[in-house]
């Protein structure tokens, strides 16, 4: 019989006929994006020859019939307001305010066709236009273009424009910017009027590349003087974010001192009183203002003296210095002396004073931070061990020990100008092996050993203005073998096989548990760098020395493992002083 076909068709509905079994056929006449780009270009051309528009956008006087539909697409704004109840949206005009007709040409040119040329003169009223109108792309690819013209002749007006539409990413890269090129920038005119808040911010910043503190001083002065009448009374403000300690002093003397609107300031007299303690004391003066920006020329680096080995029985002569920045270490000028461990340390006007190191030690050494120098200087009074020596008011104190039959109470002052000791009020109790830091003017004294077999919790604390010490608010601990710095006006201690570490405020006399260590230490050294604290080497429970390495930031409260010592090491002192950076 034959089979009925379809009319019209002319083909048979047979499976067999279509070789495809009993599947639709499904043909697809576009690929890619042409046919979305032929869809555009019709819609481009309607727009242009007034065709099928259903809004006219309007402002100052000129007029653009677009379609609802294409503006929706790409703007977020015209689709909430066309898919709204507003009477705007429904009504067959919008009204612009504030738009300019060409850079609305342009948007539109975007919107129906997907490119626009993006150029230095229309790139702010584009970024202007396309954040009213909630076009993403377009806005991304504005804040795109910026970024990559910015330079210096032009950071500041970027960083503007980016504070103006409020952009996170380009504010940043404007600020980064500023900050490289502070000294080219700091002489362009457009500087002068920059915001005093912004400027400040800047100022405060420890990546200001500046080699010598000289040019932001002078950058500040600039400043306040370009208007005077309105900025002197924010000169506090700015000055307080300029390293005063680390200007030169004659600079200081000279340029600082005697300059009119500072000398009429006196909320800028602390500032000057601060940097001309640090000429005399050094880096004994602890603040921000007193730590080098990371690109001058000095930078402060930690020095490793001496120590004992693996086992703790050998004695090591090396005397290294390492720069956290860079995560390098480097030799310095070994120890005199060298078998020889538990040496007393600390630094006066950056050099690094040495004492002790075996029974009855008197000899006491200076090594030149300029020189990499070794020098002896007056030896103690008394022969001591395993004490602990710090500056405070400019002046070195020599702090109890061991003479090989007990513990001793004596204290020694040593004066540089006239290179001699003097033995000042004794210590309350008898300690060796304990942590000895200034702070606020005062000598603290932690911890510590005071028979073979036991150890306190006292602290002691010595006032050299009445010569005379006072006990404090007993530590949470009774151990020996105790390393603490001092970081903002607050008291840290680590060592004495504590897995902790403990923060100690003199202005409450209380005690805190600050941080966990990955496990107990003791003889490890403890110094203070780029405002974190250092942690390196020690002995763990099994007496084993290590040679890890951590830092403690006081500000978010974490512990991080760093570049590790050349050796392993316990027993030894730690120091951190100003160096070249390329020496």
């Amino acid at each position: 019989m034959k089979q009925e076909s379809h009319s019209g068709t002319g083909v048979s509905d047979h499976p067999a006929s279509l070789g495809r079994g009993s599947e639709d056929l499904h043909v697809k006449l576009c690929r890619g994006s042409r046919h979305a780009e032929q869809i555009l270009q019709t819609l481009n051309s309607y727009r242009l020859d007034g065709i099928f528009t259903d809004v006219v956008l309007t402002m100052g006087g000129h007029e653009f019939p677009c379609h609802r539909a294409a503006l929706s697409a790409s703007s977020t704004y015209f689709r909430a307001l066309f898919a709204g109840g507003a009477k705007e949206g429904r009504q067959g005009t919008v009204h612009l305010r504030e738009v300019s007709a060409p850079s609305l040409s342009l948007i539109l040119d975007y919107i129906y066709g997907g490119d626009i040329l993006i150029q230095e003169d229309n790139v702010e009223d584009l970024l202007e236009l396309s954040s009213f109108l909630q076009i993403p792309r377009l806005k991304d690819a504005c804040v795109a273009f910026l970024e990559g013209e910015l330079h210096p002749h032009n950071c500041l007006g970027i960083l503007k424009v980016a504070n103006s539409f409020s952009i996170p990413s380009l504010t940043e890269r404007s600020k980064n910017c500023l900050l490289e090129g502070f000294v080219e920038i700091s002489h362009h005119k457009e500087f002068l009027e920059l915001e005093a808040k912004e400027f400040a911010s800047c100022l405060e910043s420890d990546h200001l590349a500046v080699p010598k503190e000289e040019a932001v001083f002078e950058a500040v002065m600039r400043w306040v003087n370009h208007d005077v009448v309105a900025r002197k009374g924010g000169l506090k403000d700015l000055l307080q974010h300029v390293r005063l300690p680390l200007l030169d002093p004659v600079y200081f003397l000279e340029k600082v001192e005697t300059d009119e609107l500072i000398q009429k300031s006196k909320e800028c007299i602390p500032l000057l009183l601060e940097a001309r303690k640090y000429y005399v004391q050094g880096k004994e003066v602890s603040s921000q203002r007193s730590r080098p920006r990371r690109y001058m020329e000095l930078a402060e680096m930690i020095v490793v003296i001496g120590g004992c080995g693996k086992k703790g029985s050998f004695k090591l002569p090396f005397v290294d210095i390492f720069h956290p920045e860079s995560k390098q270490w480097k030799p310095l000028s070994s120890v005199p002396g060298y078998s020889k461990s538990e040496f007393a340390a600390c630094t006066l006007k950056n050099d690094v004073y040495i004492s002790g190191g075996h029974l009855n030690g008197r000899d006491v050494w200076v090594l030149s931070s300029q020189l990499n120098v070794w020098m002896r200087v007056a030896c103690l009074q008394k022969g001591r061990w395993r004490h602990k020596m710090a500056t405070l008011q400019g002046k070195i104190y020599a702090v109890g020990g061991y003479d090989g039959f007990g513990r001793l109470a004596s204290v020694e002052c040593y004066d540089a100008f006239s290179n001699s000791w003097a033995d000042v009020a004794p210590l309350p109790e008898t300690v060796s092996s304990a942590a000895v830091v200034p702070c606020l003017d005062k000598l603290y004294v932690i911890g510590g050993a005071v028979e073979d077999g036991a150890n306190t919790d006292k602290v002691q604390c010595y006032d050299p203005e009445e010569n005379k010490w006072i006990l404090l608010s007993a530590a949470p601990f009774r151990q020996r073998c105790l390393s603490a710095v001092t970081l903002d006006h607050s008291i840290y201690v680590v060592g004495g096989l504590l897995s902790k570490i403990f923060s100690y405020s003199p202005q409450t006399d209380t005690w805190a548990e600050v941080a966990s260590l990955l496990g107990p230490l003791e003889n490890c050294g403890a110094t203070v760098c780029s405002g974190k604290i250092y942690i390196l080497g020690g002995t763990d429970e099994n007496e084993q020395g290590t040679d890890k390495v951590f830092s403690f930031d006081v500000e978010t409260g974490v512990v991080e493992p760093e570049t590790p010592l050349q050796r392993r090491t316990s027993c030894h002192s730690c120091v951190t002083i100003l160096r070249s950076r390329t020496r």
